[in-house]
């Protein structure tokens, strides 16, 4: 399967905002971003003015990098938000955010989504009591995601869980800390969701 292998500071300098795709690095004076806050390349530093298509390819890309998926997986969650009744935008963020990679993120047992990719590929966790190492398993109301007994002095997650008050839990999640376990409460409202994206935009690129 393919994969971004380069740095994923230059993916946050491209969109020209942060995705914190390296955790708690993200929100350090070493953050690259803070840095150079320009695109990367030798003329990352000339302002560039796009056409619409351009500004809607833009927040796609922002979007599908924010939780790390190729066009292929991205296009699919698409396809299947169109098909909902709602808002296809709406629906679209719901799906992203019910995969259980970005579940474990949320919830605080990983510092970002490649990290708590790798480790539910890893078989750490379960859902409702059940095994699941499969990143894209979309996780529903009422499920509960607990850290396996034996995974639970991996050092990752125990670092994850130190420091994730710096970022919060959102409200419609909740975390057992003493138990390794979080519960999903309800799915989040679009006001909830407070992200820098415009995802009507993605809807007119994908609709043309």
């Amino acid at each position: 399967m393919a994969r971004y292998k380069e740095s994923v500071c230059r993916l946050c300098r491209r969109e020209g905002l942060k995705l914190f795709l390296k955790g708690d690095r993200c929100y350090s004076d070493k953050c690259a971003f803070e840095r150079r806050n320009y695109a990367p390349g030798d003329h990352g530093q000339i302002r560039r003015k796009y056409s619409d298509y351009g500004v809607q390819l833009r927040e796609k890309q922002k979007l599908k990098r924010m939780y790390g998926l190729l066009e292929r997986q991205f296009r699919g969650y698409f396809e299947k938000a169109d098909r909902q009744k709602g808002i296809t935008g709406t629906n679209l963020l719901l799906f992203l955010e019910r995969r259980l990679d970005n579940m474990v993120f949320r919830i605080g047992f990983a510092n970002s989504r490649n990290e708590a990719r790798q480790l539910v590929r890893h078989n750490h966790f379960l859902v409702n009591g059940k095994p699941v190492n499969i990143p894209s398993y979309l996780v529903g109301v009422g499920s509960e995601i607990q850290v396996k007994e034996k995974s639970r002095k991996v050092g990752k997650i125990l670092e994850a869980m130190e420091i994730v008050a710096r970022r919060g839990i959102p409200q419609w999640l909740e975390l057992d800390k003493d138990n390794f376990k979080g519960v999903v409460k309800t799915l989040p409202s679009r006001e909830e969701l407070v992200m820098p994206v415009q995802e009507q935009l993605v809807v007119e690129l994908y609709s043309k």
